[in-house]
């Protein structure tokens, strides 16, 4: 009996300090730790009208909600902690689990009015507005969680990232420069800039900032594989090499790097390397009907006639726009009659390649027909292509 006095006197002094706070402050956050401490003291009446022990799990609920919550909040705000703060942080992020947004923002609006100086409010409600698709909302309140934090760098990255999907580039990219200045070794702000430079053809300023990434990420695959793009938009295909192979080094798997690398090796007269990398390219959904076309016209170059027609074949059962490049293709003269026509049309439409990888494929292409040098026995291959050619109408007529 004696335990029940000392804890009533007890709670319902800690309650009356809780109480004191609510109406010195008028602020209503403190509604829920006053109603659960009510709530803690009701049972301990209850067992003593009762004149009945209800339990060990019962005794201990009640000291939690009757005595050491409200001691806590006291040890708290003495330390400097605001409470009231940490309770509307904790509903909303709770509010936000429970997918009602609307709930967690009125909370969070209703933190930030009173504590206009709520780093973590600004910032929630932030995050809130963005998954919402609220950018210009989100924009204006990571600005405020930085003017009360400067060394919010995440915010400054988001800010960053919204200013991008609103179209507004060149803002995005001083804001990530400026980052990247205070914060050199930020991964995802450095791959963000080198991708706007690069969407922007700013490719040798992309080049530098992929190149100060690649210290503090030394065995990075994406930005290996971005300085391979830029090197290629460049014509620095020594250097795109290069990286590309480091990029196939690090994750070969499903790499849409092969084709590029395949492109490049023809390029430089290497029919072997070429082909090596062209087989690789084949496991890879994005350049299988390309590097079936490319090894189509290797082959042919070797004079295996059998292989190139099967790789032509299979080029244009996955994409029927290449038996037109073929029937357009001087290298496919002498199959000119293995080129399937009146084909079902079939459009790839799942490709997985960015703007930027398609169009560098097609600046490797382009480069790769423009240069005319399959090989350094190519203009001896043509000549046999065309007597080839000529025989090949000869058989046709005396069919």
């Amino acid at each position: 009996m004696l335990e029940r006095i000392i804890f009533n006197i007890l709670s319902f002094s800690l309650f009356i300090l809780i109480f004191s706070k609510l109406i010195r402050k008028n602020d209503t956050a403190y509604v829920l730790p006053i109603s659960l401490e009510a709530l803690g003291i009701a049972i301990g009446l209850i067992e003593i009208l009762l004149g009945k022990y209800l339990g060990t799990f019962i005794r201990v609920i009640t000291y939690i909600l009757a005595v050491v919550l409200p001691l806590a909040i006291i040890i708290l705000e003495k330390y400097g902690f605001n409470v009231s703060e940490i309770i509307y942080l904790v509903s909303a992020r709770m509010f936000n689990l429970l997918k009602n947004s609307k709930k967690s923002k009125t909370l969070l609006l209703n933190l930030i009015n009173k504590y206009p100086e709520s780093y973590n409010g600004h910032k929630l409600l932030a995050q809130t507005y963005e998954k919402e698709g609220g950018m210009r909302k989100a924009i204006d309140e990571y600005v405020k969680a930085i003017e009360i934090n400067k060394k919010d760098y995440e915010s400054y990255y988001r800010i960053a990232v919204l200013l991008e999907s609103l179209g507004k580039k060149e803002e995005s990219i001083e804001m990530l420069n400026n980052l990247i200045h205070i914060q050199p070794d930020n991964y995802e702000a450095s791959k963000l800039l080198g991708d706007l430079l690069c969407e922007q053809e700013n490719f040798k300023e992309a080049i530098n900032v992929y190149m100060n990434a690649l210290k503090y990420n030394k065995d990075n695959f994406e930005i290996c594989y971005n300085l391979g793009i830029a090197y290629t938009r460049l014509n620095d295909f020594k250097n795109a090499k290069i990286y590309y192979d480091k990029a196939a080094t690090i994750n070969a798997l499903n790499y849409k790097g092969y084709y590029n690398l395949g492109i490049i090796s023809l390029l430089y007269d290497d029919i072997d390397e070429a082909e090596k990398y062209f087989l690789e390219g084949l496991k890879v959904e994005d350049t299988e009907p390309e590097s079936c076309y490319q090894l189509a016209r290797i082959y042919l170059i070797r004079g295996e006639k059998e292989k190139a027609i099967t790789y032509l074949d299979r080029a244009v059962s996955l994409d029927s726009s290449f038996a037109k490049k073929a029937a357009k293709d001087p290298m496919f003269i002498t199959i000119q009659r293995y080129i399937p026509k009146n084909i079902n049309e079939k459009i790839r439409n799942n490709i997985k390649m960015t703007k930027l990888e398609l169009d560098t494929k097609k600046h490797l292409e382009d480069t790769s027909y423009i240069v005319g040098r399959i090989s350094k026995n190519d203009i001896k291959n043509m000549n046999i292509i065309k007597e080839k050619g000529i025989d090949l109408q000869r058989e046709e007529r005396e069919d």
